[in-house]
């Protein structure tokens, strides 16, 4: 696997933002909190399985899965 670092864009396999790397934690990678979304999910960091991963290019992470069902594959912690 490529090496995914900080700052990296996640995007789903539709081209749809995701959020933005916070770093990688095992086989998860971490997403920042800004990108956390709305009501009870604001404020918490968000994970993606790194198994979902299709590639990287450049400055962004693509997943494999749309970006609608990789937000519903996401931990919080």
């Amino acid at each position: 696997m490529q090496n995914i670092t900080e700052h990296m864009e996640v995007i789903g396999a539709d081209g749809v933002h995701i959020g933005t790397v916070d770093r990688v934690e095992g086989n998860r990678i971490k997403l920042t909190k800004k990108d956390s979304g709305e009501g009870s999910h604001k404020g918490h960091h968000h994970f993606i399985d790194k198994g979902l991963v299709a590639d990287v290019e450049g400055n962004k992470v693509r997943l494999s899965a749309k970006a609608a069902v990789a937000v519903t594959m996401e931990e919080e912690k």
